[in-house]
């Protein structure tokens, strides 16, 4: 084996681990460490597994196309590759690169909003197992996502001042305001 080959599969390992190491310093979540870390790889095994410091504007611009033409992926997806890549350059291998600044980002399609007539929820709501109605009722009027439902507790409902507290969410202690806690008041 020659040494130029060992060092070309050694240093993306170690790139990848400095990656890793700069995201938890910031304290990112886990998914989006594993997201930048899996784009950053992509990069590397796209360009021929050659270290990030030799590459440019044009190899970037490629790989980026190359997802949107070949992969066909969609804007966000591309968008999230080129945040990896500019989270490598910026803050891990802390070059000052102004070409990354002027690169086109992906535009995201323009989507009319869906909703859903009154009777057409009311159907929904009323087609939810028992069991799970509750919790479909308040996701729906409250606007909680999942896990915020799911690790309610009965403390956290405060019927007189009609408020639920949120725990352990983005803006911790958060609280929301219930519609219409008492269903016939």
């Amino acid at each position: 084996m020659k040494p130029d080959s060992l060092n070309s599969d050694v240093s993306p390992l170690r790139l990848l681990d400095q990656v890793r190491a700069a995201i938890r310093v910031r304290h990112y979540s886990l998914r989006i460490e594993q997201a930048y870390v899996h784009w950053v790889f992509r990069f590397i095994r796209h360009c021929g597994m050659r270290h990030p410091r030799e590459l440019g504007v044009r190899e970037v611009s490629a790989y980026l196309s190359y997802l949107a033409s070949e992969r066909d992926v969609a804007a966000a997806t591309q968008q999230q590759a080129l945040s990896a890549l500019l989270f490598l350059y910026k803050q891990v291998l802390e070059i000052e690169l102004p070409w990354l600044d002027d690169l086109v980002r992906p535009k995201k399609p323009a989507r009319l909003p869906t909703g859903l007539h009154v009777d057409e929820v009311a159907r929904l709501l009323d087609a939810i197992r028992p069991e799970h109605a509750l919790m479909g009722r308040l996701l729906y009027g409250t606007g909680m996502r999942l896990m915020e439902c799911l690790r309610l507790r009965i403390k956290d409902v405060d019927f007189l001042r009609r408020e639920i507290l949120i725990r352990e969410v983005a803006s911790s202690g958060a609280t929301m305001r219930m519609k219409n806690p008492c269903s016939g008041q």
